[in-house]
């Protein structure tokens, strides 16, 4: 179980505000506390609620801004040996990589994940992925911010050179949509 860490803040920085998706700037001396560290991201409790600090500010938390960017699955050239399409597990280990900032489950586990389709991309000789998911409530503000760590995520994989995320809402999700594995981390089974 992760244990909430007190810090102050050891420079301006940028953050995304939660649940709404804002971008605000916390301020150099501000104390907040980490009450999460997953999918290379850290969300904190400050003055102004909660709010989510990419891996690249790390050091402003006193964290080691390396292994802050070190990524599970890791970053390869976007190429694959044979030339064929990426490998379709390697494209679901990243996207358990990406977290919902308020929920400790990755976006997979949640069921948000709803489809990735695999296409050439003949004129770079890589391939797009263009991926369908939803969010656990459609008013969420941080659609747009999940919806683009997945990209990222999606792009570290040898042989992606584009991909797009589409937020959809049908069909609606619900907590039968968790994976056995969610519900345990959530202590719904």
């Amino acid at each position: 179980m992760f244990e909430s860490k007190d810090r102050t803040l050891l420079r301006d920085t940028p953050a995304v505000q939660i649940p709404n998706g804002g971008t605000i700037t916390l301020p150099k001396g501000s104390i907040v506390t980490i009450t999460q560290t997953l999918g290379g991201s850290y969300t904190v409790m400050c003055d102004a609620g909660l709010a989510r600090i990419g891996g690249e500010h790390a050091d402003a938390l006193g964290e080691d801004l390396a292994a802050a960017a070190k990524e599970p699955v890791a970053a390869e050239p976007n190429t694959t040996p044979s030339g064929g399409p990426p490998a379709e597990e390697r494209l679901w280990s990243q996207l358990r990589n990406v977290y919902d900032p308020e929920i400790p489950v990755n976006i997979v586990d949640l069921g948000l994940v709803y489809s990735l389709d695999v296409q050439p991309r003949p004129e770079t000789g890589g391939y797009k992925v263009t991926m369908q998911m939803t969010l656990t409530a459609p008013g969420c503000g941080m659609g747009p911010a999940i919806a683009e760590d997945a990209k990222n995520k999606l792009l570290l994989v040898p042989g992606v050179d584009d991909a797009e995320v589409n937020l959809v809402w049908e069909p609606a999700w619900n907590q039968g949509m968790i994976s056995e594995e969610g519900k345990m981390k959530l202590g719904l089974i």
